[in-house]
């Protein structure tokens, strides 16, 4: 994809006129791009069609000339999308658009690439596809969150331990953990609508480098396209590759929370946790012993985090060192973003469906909620009793390691016990060793009380509405 132009004669190649001879094979092998760029082409012959107008608007083109190639373009695209497969000569998607539309049209071809280069051609097509699989990824991202809320309403009034360090800590609704992983997918959402709006800017009618020699109107462009700013500085606009950048950032953030969610989910499967039971659909077997069952949607889904990291660094590694305007190393960056995308595109309904078809088993859970677990609410009850956190911290522990050393849970401490460590205990203290009443405690906004979580609730609902 560079700035030469259409050669004489009747090879399709869009430069090479200054050469006495045709590429070597090597560099043709490490040049061509088409096995890459091929899924262009929807965009291509889009911002083709536009271009063709604005010719005519500007007094290159006739209005019929106009017609003719907008006409032609349309059965480019009716004989792609039917099958027509790359030739050896096609370099690229705008080689092979180029040579199947002189097919269709004749000589009035050669007129389109008047006044724009495949710098600004690739950069428009390559944004428009952006826009495209952002809005795709976004539409996925909502499914994986409806599950999550369902799973949440059936979580509501369940109880299970939330954990720090990964040892047991506080006990929560298991609707409220459920949710923990909800926010980040709306924050993944935010990201992607920013890197959409990135690479919603226009740079077709840049040119090569220095913007088109004719008078094309960039903002009717702009306006027919579908995007929402025309780029101001024409060497910025053909080798900007930050909106490729932003969207793979937000594809990493989105593989890290991916990560997570599965991580929680393959430790509440395993057998020493038991929360959960992977459905059929969505689990394997091995092929040495019956009796497994393997979460294996949710591993990748863990390992493709990794991913979408080396897609974002190998495009930052390569733009980092290139100096302003359009450089070949750039073919490079839709390897990248299609990688990432091809590879969340697979993994975001794979992990909806392994986590809408486990069940969660309520009862385990609750049973892993221990007495100790409740040692912040006793140490909140004394300091409701104007004892102060300090000296509450140190009563509390003093009990969590007196039952502890006895092997017993908290509950079966005698009252001496409790009197011992401090005198403000009372009888009512039993009460505060319930799950249920220590998360009474805690309706403060964003938390995991009964009418916060509602609330919580109802807010993530607003959110996909």
């Amino acid at each position: 994809m560079n700035d030469q132009q259409p050669m004489a004669g009747k090879s399709h190649k869009l430069w090479g006129g200054r050469f006495a001879g045709g590429p070597a094979p090597e560099l043709e092998a490490v040049n061509r791009s088409i096995d890459v760029d091929f899924r262009l082409w929807p965009f291509d012959v889009q911002l083709s069609k536009a271009w063709a107008v604005a010719l005519s608007n500007a007094g290159v083109l006739t209005s019929e000339e106009s017609k003719e190639l907008g006409f032609g373009l349309d059965e480019v695209a009716r004989r792609i999308q039917a099958g027509v497969t790359p030739e050896a000569g096609d370099e690229d998607i705008h080689t092979l658009v180029d040579r199947l539309l002189h097919e269709v049209v004749g000589s009035v071809a050669s007129r389109l690439h008047t006044g724009r280069s495949r710098n600004d051609q690739v950069a428009t097509a390559t944004r428009l596809w952006s826009m495209s699989a952002c809005a795709r990824l976004d539409a996925m991202i909502r499914e994986l969150q409806q599950v999550m809320i369902t799973q949440a309403e059936s979580l509501e009034g369940d109880v299970m331990p939330a954990y720090t360090h990964l040892q047991r800590a506080q006990p929560v609704s298991g609707a409220h953990w459920m949710l923990s992983h909800f926010w980040p997918l709306e924050r993944d959402r935010r990201r992607l609508a920013a890197a959409a709006r990135a690479a919603a800017v226009l740079p077709l009618g840049s040119g090569a480098i220095a913007g088109s020699a004719f008078p094309v109107n960039r903002t009717v462009l702009m306006e027919t396209l579908g995007f929402q700013a025309v780029s101001p500085n024409s060497i910025d606009a053909v080798g900007d590759r930050d909106f490729i950048a932003e969207v793979l950032f937000a594809l990493s953030m989105l593989g890290a929370h991916l990560s997570r969610l599965a991580e929680d989910l393959i430790l509440f499967g395993s057998s020493e946790f038991g929360f959960v039971r992977y459905g059929d659909a969505f689990s394997t077997g091995s092929s040495m012993m019956p009796q497994k069952r393997n979460p294996d949607a949710l591993e990748l889904a863990r390992g493709s985090g990794a991913r979408m990291l080396g897609d974002l660094v190998a495009l930052l590694g390569t733009i980092k060192g290139l100096p302003s305007g359009y450089n070949k190393d750039l073919q490079e960056d839709k390897r990248s973003l299609f990688d990432a995308v091809d590879g969340m595109t697979l993994l975001l309904p794979a992990v909806a469906g392994s986590l809408g078809t486990l069940t969660f088993k309520r009862e385990r859970m609750k049973s892993a909620v221990t007495s100790s677990m409740m040692a912040t609410d006793l140490a909140d009850y004394l300091v409701r009793k104007r004892v102060t956190f300090r000296e509450a911290h140190g009563a509390v522990g003093r009990l969590v390691k007196e039952a502890e050393d006895a092997g017993i849970e908290m509950t079966e401490l005698p009252m001496s016990a409790f009197k011992a460590a401090c005198s403000a205990f009372d009888d009512d203290v039993m009460q505060e060793l319930l799950p249920a009443t220590s998360l009474s405690h805690r309706n403060v906004a964003g938390g995991t009380g009964p009418a916060s979580v509602r609330q919580q609730l109802e807010a993530a609902k607003a959110s996909l509405a």
